[in-house]
């Protein structure tokens, strides 16, 4: 399978994921997995032909490492991102001094007035280096970078949890905590 084909199938795996399973008239267990013998049948009544091989490469190659195997390869789930009710099971870790959060120029000053918030998520997503916020701000337009005081909002009381894959997840970013570019 080419790369423009495993890019689609991995936009429609998020989709089906992280937002609307019923895509495919399949239901997620309340942490989010499904069975992958399911999904690939799914799929394929659905007229997407996926392989467990292609399933395996999106998985391993995809660069935001969105999707995640179950221990024993059986189930698959998305790490993070979900607008449906999954419980992740992340627990709470001490975030470093700052994390970043990468956003396009026209959302600045929506959020200089609500902070950062979750939308139809679970979480705000954060990330521990700049390159990789600078790169997120860009999908939208150009980008923008808020540093967020994450050390002074965990000793404040905010739960922070942290991704198999390194995002930073926190339920909100109030103004206080954010300096901008």
């Amino acid at each position: 399978m080419d790369t423009s084909q495993l890019k689609r199938h991995s936009k429609f795996l998020s989709l089906v994921l992280r937002h609307k399973p019923e895509v495919l008239s399949l239901q997620l267990d309340p942490q989010g997995w499904i069975s992958v013998d399911t999904l690939l049948q799914a799929m394929q009544q659905n007229g997407r032909h996926l392989q467990r091989n292609d399933l395996e490469t999106i998985v391993a190659e995809n660069n935001k490492q969105r999707f995640m195997f179950s221990e024993d390869g059986q189930m698959i789930r998305a790490r993070q991102g979900h607008s449906i009710k999954v419980d992740l099971g992340y627990e709470t870790a001490v975030p470093p001094q700052t994390l970043y959060h990468g956003t396009a120029t026209r959302f600045v000053d929506s959020i200089w007035k609500q902070g950062l918030i979750k939308g139809n998520r679970h979480h705000v997503h954060l990330s521990a280096d700049l390159a990789t916020a600078r790169q997120v701000g860009g999908r939208h337009g150009k980008p923008y970078i808020f540093t967020v005081r994450s050390e002074e909002m965990a000793q404040a009381g905010f739960a922070f949890f942290v991704t198999g894959n390194g995002v930073w997840l926190v339920e909100h970013v109030p103004t206080d905590y954010l300096v901008g570019e």
